[in-house]
């Protein structure tokens, strides 16, 4: 399913030209110097915080927020090697997907870049480059399989403002989603059958499916990610044969609205109190290791699940660049590649 762009000038038969295949992610801070500036750019996002009093107060109370919160985010970074691991994961990522089609549809001319939506490369940065390289044909991929005006829905907006503030069009196409996607699927259980290999009885594993939540607010104005979610997990199971045990559970709050519940830290002491004593925690939202799994699953709430008396506690590696899912974003571009060359 895709979300087309208003319509733009257009400079050329589309096909003449290299097309861009622009990957959009959060992105994340790649130093301890770069912490705070990323929380002020999250905090600072009209799609996920929607404040009142205009874009001064938010920008004023984002600069509050990320100066009280940068320190405690600094610690948690150290402990995962001084910066976010989606860095290199998403770098992988490119690589892979540019490395796909250099073997496989040569005769394209595709390249592969990233737009990241909170750190470097910012979408003002990638235009210039697409500029550089005079690209005009772009297909923007979300590296988010399910859709939601938190994710995919504000870096498509950014997008659009960086645009329009630079005087920059493009013959575009948008992905909105691939959340059933089969190879993404398929890459989900890969990464399954690779963690339960390491458990002593894979027969006793419960399967947590961990999201990231959203505002409650958010669902009731028809944003459909929560239930995406849902269906991805739904379509692993059943590929699965329903073989195990398993729920879904939310992470990652901010703020003082009500959000999607139940909570994986509340989830992970009422399996307990079950007597669960094998767990694997699968980041069903996450397409790549990054703090959210490296330290709040792996680390913080190893703590929780160990205090609740799980034993065989882990969480499941990211998606990154296995080729099943680099099959998958390589199968929903090209969808959209053969739309934009013939439009």
């Amino acid at each position: 399913m895709t979300e087309q762009p208003p319509p733009a000038p257009r400079f050329e038969k589309a096909g003449e030209s290299p097309t861009a295949i622009v990957l959009l992610q959060f992105g994340g801070p790649d130093s301890l110097e770069a912490v705070e500036p990323f929380l002020f750019n999250l905090f600072n996002d009209p799609d996920i915080f929607q404040l009142p009093f205009g874009p001064s107060f938010q920008k004023f109370l984002a600069r509050q927020i990320s100066s009280r919160r940068a320190p405690v985010a600094s610690e948690k970074y150290k402990e995962i090697g001084g910066k976010s691991p989606i860095v290199e994961r998403t770098e992988e990522q490119v690589r892979a997907l540019q490395k796909y089609f250099d073997e496989h549809h040569l005769e394209l001319k595709v390249k592969v870049c990233l737009a990241a939506r909170y750190w470097k490369p910012f979408s003002s940065e990638t235009m210039e480059f697409l500029k550089q390289d005079g690209i005009q044909d772009v297909i923007l991929l979300p590296l988010y399989p399910q859709y939601s005006i938190a994710n995919a829905g504000s870096s498509f907006n950014e997008w659009d403002r960086e645009a329009k503030r630079l005087g920059e069009h493009f013959n575009e196409r948008r992905v909105r989603e691939y959340y059933t996607h089969p190879k993404y699927i398929a890459a989900i259980n890969a990464r399954i059958d690779e963690s339960l290999a390491s458990f002593e009885r894979p027969d006793k594993v419960f399967l947590l499916f961990s999201a990231h939540g959203t505002p409650i607010d958010m669902v009731e104005r028809g944003d459909p990610y929560a239930a995406q979610i849902r269906e991805t997990m739904e379509r692993v199971m059943a590929e699965r044969g329903y073989d195990k045990h398993y729920t879904l559970s939310f992470q990652s709050k901010v703020g003082p609205k009500k959000w999607l519940t139940p909570s994986t830290h509340d989830t992970l002491i009422e399996l307990g109190k079950l007597g669960i004593t094998d767990m694997l925690v699968i980041p069903i939202a996450f397409v790549s290791d990054h703090i959210e799994t490296l330290h709040e699953l792996n680390i913080e709430e190893r703590v929780t699940a160990e205090g609740a008396g799980i034993k065989h506690y882990r969480v499941m590696k990211g998606l990154n660049d296995h080729s099943l899912f680099i099959e998958c974003l390589a199968d929903v571009a090209l969808t959209e590649l053969h739309a934009l060359k013939h439009e």
